[in-house]
């Protein structure tokens, strides 16, 4: 597989007419050294608010496993999150799970710009063209795949979920999906945990719900992903899964449902 790197994406080239693109919006943890840290120390970078661990592995084994595209971000949602709406209060933070962000604060309206500009931009617009390369490569409406990660604990709360799928109203790949991995009587399975899926101006939300292409995001918890052994079991858990989600027809119609967030229209765009 060829791969296209810039700052802003990595692109994983595949089979793009099996109508299949995964995303991986917190793949990265690069901060360019003209931002200095963002005055934070190394090992703020080791920590979930820097990324999520373990899905770049994740998400460059299903490509390769499943031979389909995909689009990853390199660098740190600290910077910008790309999994915001350009307009959303959380896209830069100042303050995240009791780290103080001193690069973020105080932000100027000129250097908000800049980092969408640099960052967000360029990122959506990669994940936009992979979307059309997928659709024009099949002939039909894409499925889009997007893997996270999520912290043990967040604000000294512990999360009993293994993994969790997170969507909006299209429950197409959703509902499937929850089933084939609630089999498995070892996970614990989460229906919109630990977050809620409804996010208007998210990646999946600008790529997916505004043009009714099928769609989930899934959440694996972090420490089941903090070693390759951990890894290699979460890709040999989702291959066969996504294999057979993929062969659904009904993945690959275009249907609206509309969003939880309000009434669907097009983001400004970015």
């Amino acid at each position: 597989m060829t791969q296209q790197v810039s700052e802003a994406f990595e692109r994983i080239d595949g089979d793009w007419s099996r109508g299949l693109l995964l995303l991986a919006d917190h793949a990265g943890r690069a901060v360019p050294g003209d931002y200095a840290d963002l005055g934070l120390t190394a090992r703020e970078f080791d920590r979930h608010i820097a990324y999520d661990i373990g899905v770049a592995n994740v998400t460059r084994g299903l490509a390769a496993a499943l031979e389909v595209p995909a689009v990853l971000c390199p660098f740190s949602r600290l910077l910008v999150d790309p999994n915001r709406g350009h307009d959303d209060p959380t896209l830069i933070r100042q303050l995240y799970d009791g780290t103080i962000v001193p690069g973020n604060y105080p932000l100027s309206q000129e250097e908000r710009e800049r980092r969408l500009e640099r960052f967000y931009r360029p990122y959506h617009r990669a994940v936009a063209q992979a979307v059309e390369q997928v659709s024009q490569a099949s002939g039909k409406a894409p499925f889009l795949f997007s893997v996270h990660s999520f912290t043990p604990v967040m604000q000294g709360q512990e999360r009993p979920w293994h993994v969790g799928i997170l969507w909006d109203k299209d429950d197409r790949v959703a509902r499937p999906l929850m089933e084939m991995l609630a089999a498995d009587p070892v996970l614990c399975v989460g229906d919109n945990e630990p977050y809620e899926g409804a996010l208007r101006g998210d990646t999946l939300y600008q790529h997916a719900t505004v043009k009714g292409y099928a769609h989930a995001l899934i959440e694996i918890r972090q420490d089941l992903l903090a070693t390759e052994a951990g890894c290699m079991e979460w890709i040999g858990r989702l291959v066969p899964i996504l294999e057979q989600l993929n062969s659904m027809s009904d993945l690959h119609r275009v249907q609206h449902f509309g969003s939880k967030t309000g009434p669907l229209d097009h983001e400004e765009n970015v």
